[in-house]
């Protein structure tokens, strides 16, 4: 399903810009150590709430620890602690626990000053393949062409922008809001985001930016105009392939005591799976 010549032209010039990975997108900067990386803080990672974007913590760890190494992502897995917000540049520091021959186990944690916004837990390397396969499959909806870009003032040149997220299954809150008609959904929904940049292989610290919608199908879940702030975020990785828009497919699992979990599959355009994505939230009414 391409999205060659379809909606979205009217996006601000910078969302066109095109990056060769999530790298170049985050901006993360070296130093003179190896083991430490800068985040500099700008509008377009952060949400239209002013923060940093969770998805974005996650994928400059992602990133750091990819150039670092040498070596590409198993699967990572985050605990947000705070909320980072301009102005500022977040430290980002690594921690290379053990070097095999195929594979890497690290640490990274990322702050702001004092404040630490989140540490992670990576896995690292490519072994041979005894065997493949895939046993997930994509769910049928509307192709990328069929759709167009649904923004709101508050996310012009916010990463929300950049992502350009498209409901194609169930309810979304801000539908909700709006009073649509509740559907049962049987606790699934699925949107398609865009690729930061454009078309290309997505890295790992693609799929974290991407991965991130968990809470955003808790209204689609329960019929109530709900979201969530993610506690945490596992990605796990697939087969890369060339693709500009993901099919992100989310499985609400549950919501109990104030809190949500589910799991996303990350699907391109071709339906090969890049990876899984999977978060537990907390879950948030609308503001009055």
């Amino acid at each position: 399903m391409s999205s060659e010549g379809g909606p979205g032209a009217d996006r601000s010039a910078w969302a066109h810009e095109p990056y060769p990975d999530a790298r170049t997108f985050l901006g993360i900067e070296p130093t003179d150590d190896p083991t430490r990386w800068l985040l500099p803080l700008r509008k377009e990672i952060m949400t239209a709430g002013q923060f940093l974007y969770g998805g974005a913590g996650l994928a400059a760890g992602i990133a750091a620890l990819e150039a670092t190494t040498e070596r590409p992502l198993v699967w990572a897995t985050a605990q947000y602690f705070s909320f980072a917000t301009m102005p500022g540049t977040l430290d980002i520091t690594l921690d290379i626990v053990v070097t095999g021959t195929s594979t890497t186990q690290a640490r990274c944690s990322i702050a702001q000053g004092d404040n630490e916004i989140l540490d992670m837990l990576a896995t690292l390397g490519r072994r041979p393949a005894p065997a493949t396969g895939t046993w997930a499959a994509p769910p049928d909806v509307r192709p990328i062409s069929e759709t167009r870009p649904q923004f709101v003032p508050q996310a012009i040149g916010t990463v929300h922008e950049a992502l350009d997220m498209r409901l194609v299954h169930g309810v979304s809150r801000r539908q909700l809001l709006r009073g649509r008609p509740v559907k049962n959904t049987g606790g699934r929904a699925a949107f398609w985001l865009r690729i930061p940049g454009g078309a290309r292989v997505p890295d790992a610290a693609d799929l974290a930016l991407v991965g991130d919608t968990v809470p955003a199908a808790f209204a689609s879940a329960t019929g109530r105009p709900i979201s969530g702030n993610s506690l945490d975020n596992t990605i796990r990785v697939g087969t890369l392939v060339w693709t500009e828009w993901v099919l992100v497919d989310v499985q609400v699992h549950a919501l109990v005591d104030g809190y949500g979990h589910g799991i996303a599959h990350l699907w391109a355009e071709d339906g090969t799976l890049l990876g899984t994505a999977s978060q537990s939230a907390v879950v948030r009414s609308p503001p009055p």
